[in-house]
């Protein structure tokens, strides 16, 4: 990786972490609460290791292939994150090294998790995907059947839900968005006076690139970024 590259990201760091604690404490909040997961679809393995060197030791991806090539070649004590659509075909593949799935969206890939968790001995951490806005391109759970799909993945003893996620229509202003996110705390909130046994509430997963500012402001506790973090294409 070059120095003029290693200096961009630099600066995209620095600008983003200080976005995020001008925004955190905007709202009263603590900016060390807020986690940057760097999106590394399609970032190659140099340039994360470089970004490891920085500061960013969250990695994300969103193909099950990729993720094990990286894991394997990396070398460097990351926690990976594993987001976008999951098929069940490939959760064979997962291993304790997956920290945190974001898009748990359907029963059937609760089952397939559960199952694996057993066949390795691990309880994987995750998140519920809500469809907040209703697109009817985008995964996730309703926010309707949302309770009855956690009282469900409360009798699950291999997956830890530990919140939800969401991810946001795409606008030219973030504000129009802003609502997505509120939603999805309320939801948080109102999952947490349920107290369903077995389901913790500690985690929002919300905002990328384009609108993680106003989903800081809005409780996001961990924010995904990509592009705004390595550019739009590899270095």
């Amino acid at each position: 990786m070059s120095g003029s590259h290693l200096e961009s990201l630099q600066k995209s760091y620095d600008a983003i972490r200080q976005e995020i604690r001008e925004r955190a404490l905007k709202a009263n909040r603590k900016p060390e609460d807020i986690l940057l997961v760097g999106v590394t679809k399609t970032v190659d393995v140099p340039v994360m290791q470089a970004a490891y060197d920085l500061g960013i030791t969250h990695f994300a991806e969103n193909r099950v292939q990729e993720y094990l090539r990286k894991a394997d070649i990396l070398n460097r004590d990351c926690c990976w994150h594993f987001i976008g659509r999951l098929q069940t075909n490939k959760v064979k593949y997962l291993d304790q090294r997956i920290k945190l799935i974001h898009s748990l969206d359907r029963m059937e890939l609760a089952q397939a998790l559960d199952n694996r968790g057993k066949a390795i001995n691990y309880r994987f951490p995750v998140l519920v995907q809500v469809n907040v806005a209703g697109e009817s391109t985008k995964a996730g759970i309703s926010p309707e059947a949302l309770k009855n799909f956690l009282i469900t993945l409360s009798k699950m003893g291999n997956i830890h839900v530990k919140g939800l996620m969401t991810i946001a229509p795409y606008t030219e202003d973030p504000e129009d968005v802003r609502y997505v996110f509120r939603e999805l705390r309320k939801l948080l909130v109102d999952i947490m006076r349920e107290r369903v046994e077995n389901i913790n509430m500690d985690e929002l997963s919300m905002g990328m690139s384009n609108d993680y500012a106003i989903a800081v402001e809005e409780g996001a506790t961990i924010v995904r970024i990509g592009s705004s973090l390595f550019g739009e294409r590899v270095y």
